[in-house]
C-alpha cells in the first residue's frame, strides 16, 4: 500500500544497528523516508501500522527470520502489500528458491552494492501503473 508523502517509504529490517545506521542515513540521502526494525516481529508490527512502498528484509534476524516475516506481512488481509527486497549474505539457489516462495520481490546480496539497491528501490518505488508492469526477478 503506497504512502500518500511525497518521499518513498521504505522499512528496513537488519538486526545489525551499525549496518542498519549506514543504509538508513544513505536511504534518507536519496530522498527516502526510512523506518527501521531490528528483527521479524518488528516488522510485521510496522507493516501492519504504516503505509509502506517497499521493505528491505534481512534474512537472518532474532525472533523471527526474514522469511517466516515476509510470509506474515503477505498474509496481511490490508490489501495489497509492498515489494519485498531479500538482503542477505547467502547466495545459493536454495536461498533465492526460498526467497521466492516466502513471497520476496526481489534479492540482493551483501555487501550491498548500493547502487544496484538503489536501481532495485527506485525500480519497485516508481507510479502504481509502471510498478504493476515489473515483474518479480529472483530467479
Amino acid at each position: 500500500m503506497p504512502s500518500a508523502s511525497s518521499k518513498p517509504r521504505i522499512l528496513l529490517v537488519e538486526d545489525f544497528e551499525d549496518s542498519r545506521s549506514v543504509l538508513k542515513r544513505l536511504l534518507e540521502i536519496e530522498g527516502f523516508e526510512v523506518m527501521e526494525a531490528s528483527d521479524g516481529r518488528q516488522a510485521i508490527e510496522t507493516a501492519l501500522r504504516e503505509a509502506l512502498d517497499l521493505i528491505l528484509m534481512d534474512v537472518s534476524l532474532p525472533a523471527m527470520d526474514g522469511f517466516q516475516a515476509t510470509r506474515q506481512i503477505r498474509a496481511l488481509e490490508q490489501g495489497q502489500t509492498p515489494p519485498i527486497i531479500v538482503i542477505s549474505a547467502y547466495d545459493n539457489h536454495e536461498i533465492r528458491a526460498e526467497a521466492k516462495a516466502a513471497g520476496c520481490t526481489d534479492y540482493v546480496t551483501k555487501p550491498i552494492d548500493f547502487d544496484q539497491l538503489l536501481k532495485l528501490i527506485k525500480k519497485y518505488t516508481a507510479q502504481d501503473d509502471e510498478r504493476e508492469s515489473q515483474a518479480a526477478s529472483i530467479e
